[in-house]
């Protein structure tokens, strides 16, 4: 089976991403969901079904020193979805929490990697952001952002997040094998 890493950001969309994990399960990927610190004590009340349905642990903070790593490898991760904060962290290569850190080593490791944002326009119109986006698809990362992806809305609605293409583009990234 093909191994996904979700990666999360507290995010409105983080608070759905169950039925995300289904639906990539039923295509054939093995998830293992990884959490900002924030997104963790979002969906803090969800983390032991979450768990029972990945059937891995959630993580949201690096192992300690010499621990086993609790996952097996991953063939594909997806950031998704991706704060202002974690985007700009990540392109920075800031790496306080396990989820930024995992997907800025992924890069050197080659390992096939997308992410989708979810931002307000209001930081959409910050200029830190193109630039992160440009630093991040410079180093290979798919970012579906924009007209592939998820476009920003006003600060304060809620539009439906486009999990849809998340798991098309990762699929197009990595096919599920068997």
């Amino acid at each position: 089976m093909t191994t996904l890493y979700l990666l999360g950001a507290a995010a409105l969309p983080v608070l759905d991403i169950a039925p995300f994990i289904e639906e990539a399960q039923g295509a054939g990927y093995d998830v293992c969901l990884g959490l900002t610190p924030a997104a963790a004590r979002w969906l803090e009340p969800q983390l032991t079904g979450l768990e029972r349905l990945t059937g891995h642990p959630v993580r949201s903070e690096y192992k300690r020193p010499g621990a086993p790593d609790v996952w097996p490898r991953a063939d594909v991760a997806l950031f998704a979805p991706a704060t202002f904060n974690s985007l700009n962290a990540w392109a920075l290569g800031l790496t306080s929490s396990f989820v930024v850190g995992f997907a800025a080593e992924a890069i050197g490791k080659g390992i096939p990697l997308l992410t989708m944002p979810c931002v307000n326009a209001a930081y959409a119109r910050h200029r830190a952001l193109d630039r992160s986006v440009a630093e991040l698809r410079g180093m290979g990362v798919r970012v579906l952002y924009g007209e592939d992806g998820f476009a920003p809305n006003p600060p304060g609605e809620r539009h439906p997040y486009p999990w849809h293409l998340a798991l098309g583009a990762v699929r197009e990234a990595v096919p599920p094998r068997a």
